[in-house]
Formats: structure tokens, C-alpha cells, sequence
């Protein structure tokens, strides 16, 4: 079992959203125009932003110094500017963006309810306002609020998958692939980023209607959309399409109790062409031992209940006869792992 060490460079937005006042001043930043602002004319004072984007001058020097304390701006005599580091991390704006809104809404239920997360997570589930934002039974009907909804959190799992993705085909080479089902997944970014390194892969996306309807459009506007196609169906009971030499479950099981979990690798399995490959990608059991966790994994945390060390998955694969089995863990934000097997 492998595991690296090496930390990708997107995580240096991190320190920028590792406090809860840092994270609100940034996400105020952003709401505000601060960030657009200095990004396009580079330099203002106080007065001149104060004054462009119409906030109040009592309380606008108390952002600008939360956000010198976090690192984002710096001051020499009335001029400010972002600061390097944080215009370096600006390269990374879709996930930095995606994991503030992400974790202020975890952050709520987190504030309100820790307890009960702590001692009964169904029903931290069901109370959460952060689950009923991740509700499945809306991505049926493709009605304007249905889409609406889905479209605010398949944004935050697309910019979050958009990145953790590398570690993923960094670790295991599709290059003897030739088609892909991701089940469950989402607006397709995971496929994307498989097409674009692997120009001879054709891929399918296996996913809600509603979630289908989302990922054509986020397909359609780049090079590797021709390649790419959806099936709309529940997994757990439609039938799979088959002849599949590469079957993918990308941050999808976890989301399952372990009946329902075993129910999709099963019908995944038997969907999968004989030869071909199962990979499961996932984050496993939290731990910081090693210190305080960062403001940005309150979601995160909101799904420690969900996680599965991936013995779990290898001992159900082994029931199925999988050979060649290969587990690789990675050490991104969290602790995360690949798990490949091969069907005789």
C-alpha cells in the first residue's frame, strides 16, 4: 500500500480560509468587488475602495485589517495590494470560492449541532441544513428550483473534483483504456480531466436526470465534450449500460450506508467487461492527530461519520473474485485513497 507525501500546490489556498473570521472576511472580499478591484487596478487606499464600492467607512478598515491579518492584502503607506502569496493562489479562484461556500454552510450546522453529529449522525443528517442542500430527491423532476439547487452544490463537487482528480490518474494509468462509466458522476469533471490526459478515452457518465441535464451543459463548452456522453438512471435499481473496460466510483460511496454501498460495487461488478477495471476513489477515516483542522474541512468533518478505511472495499472486491488488487492512499488535505481490481 503506497502512500505520498508530496502536498499539491492547489492547497496553499488553504491558509487564506484556515480561521472562521479569515474565511468570512475573504468570502466579504470576494461579495464585495475588494478582490476584482485590486486584481484589475492593482493599487487603492481605503478611501478610494471605500468609496468605489460603496461600503461603510466605519466598518470597511475592519475588513481591510482582517484581511492583512490573513494574509491576503498588505499595506505601504495608503496604498494596498494582494499580497503575492495570495495573488499566487488566485490561479486556484473556482476552488477557493467553492470551498467558502462550501464549509460556510457546514459551519452552520456545525456551530448549532456538533453534539449530536458526534453522537448520532443520521440524525445530524436528517437536521442539517447542509444535507437538504445535497438532496437527491430533487435531481428527478428537472423543475427550474430543482435545477437551481442542484447546480449550487454540483458546482462545489465539480471544483473540488476538478483538482483531487490528478492524484487520482497520477496513481493509476488509463492509457489501456478505452471506456469509462463513472457512476455517480456528477457534472462529468471527473471524465473530463481522464479525457484530457487520455486523448484515445470515451466516457460515460452514469447519474441522476437532473445532475445529466447540469453536466451536458459543464461538457459541452470544453475539447474533450465529444468524447464524453450521459445516461440518466438510479443506479441503485436502473439497469447499468455495459461493455465497460473501466468502471469509476469518485466520492460517491461514502455517501452510502454499507448495504447500499455493496449493492452499488455489485451491480457495478457485473456491469464491468470481464478484463476490465473497477477503481474506487475516496477519501478515508479522518484523524488530526497532527494538529487543528483548517476552517475549510468543517464539511469535511460534517461527513465523518461516512468515511470507510478502504478495507472495506477490498474485502467486498476479493468476495467478487477481483484480481490484481492495488490500494494506493494519498495524503491531500485529508487522508484519501485509489483502489483498483481487476476482473478475470
Amino acid at each position: 500500500m503506497e502512500t505520498n507525501v508530496n502536498e499539491p500546490a492547489y492547497l496553499c489556498i488553504d491558509r487564506f480560509i484556515a480561521h472562521f473570521m479569515d474565511a468570512q472576511a475573504l468570502g466579504a472580499a470576494f461579495e464585495l468587488g475588494v478582490i476584482d478591484s485590486l486584481e484589475r487596478e492593482h493599487t487603492h487606499t481605503i478611501e478610494s475602495l471605500c468609496e468605489q464600492l460603496r461600503t461603510d467607512t466605519r466598518v470597511f478598515p475592519v475588513l481591510v485589517d482582517l484581511l492583512r491579518a490573513a494574509g491576503v492584502l498588505s499595506r505601504e503607506g495608503a496604498s494596498l495590494t494582494l499580497t503575492s502569496e495570495f495573488q499566487n493562489a488566485l490561479q486556484y479562484r473556482d476552488l477557493m470560492l467553492a470551498k467558502l461556500d462550501f464549509a460556510r454552510i457546514a459551519a452552520f450546522d456545525l456551530l448549532n449541532d456538533f453534539s449530536t453529529l458526534v453522537r448520532a449522525p443520521r440524525e445530524f443528517m436528517a437536521r442539517a441544513r447542509m444535507f437538504r442542500l445535497f438532496s437527491y430527491g430533487r435531481c428527478f423532476d428537472p423543475t427550474p428550483e430543482n435545477v437551481e439547487l442542484t447546480r449550487r452544490w454540483v458546482r462545489i463537487t465539480t471544483a473540488l473534483t476538478r483538482y483531487e482528480a490528478t492524484a487520482c490518474f497520477d496513481r493509476h494509468d488509463l492509457s489501456g483504456h478505452r471506456r469509462m462509466l463513472d457512476i455517480g458522476g456528477n457534472s462529468g469533471e471527473f471524465v473530463i480531466q481522464a479525457c484530457r490526459r487520455y486523448p484515445n478515452l470515451h466516457a460515460t457518465v452514469f447519474d441522476l436526470p437532473v445532475v445529466c441535464e447540469i453536466g451536458r451543459e459543464h461538457v459541452a463548452a470544453t475539447p474533450e465534450g465529444g468524447r464524453i456522453s450521459f445516461v440518466a438512471g438510479n443506479a441503485m435499481v436502473d439497469p447499468l449500460p455495459g461493455g465497460f473496460d473501466l468502471i469509476t466510483f469518485k466520492s460517491v460511496l461514502h455517501d452510502w450506508p454499507d448495504a447500499e454501498a455493496l449493492q452499488f460495487m455489485k451491480r457495478a461488478w457485473a456491469s464491468l467487461a470481464p478484463g476490465g477495471t473497477l477503481l474506487i476513489y475516496e477519501r478515508s477515516n479522518l484523524t488530526f492527530a497532527d494538529g487543528a483542522p483548517s476552517f475549510a474541512l468543517a464539511p469535511i468533518i460534517a461527513f465523518a461519520h461516512s468515511y470507510r478505511e478502504p478495507e472495506f472495499y477490498e474485502s467486498i472486491v476479493r468476495e467478487f473474485g477481483g484480481m490484481d488488487l492495488c490500494t494506493r492512499r494519498i495524503s491531500l488535505e485529508v487522508p484519501f485513497f485509489v483502489m483498483t481490481a481487476r476482473k478475470s
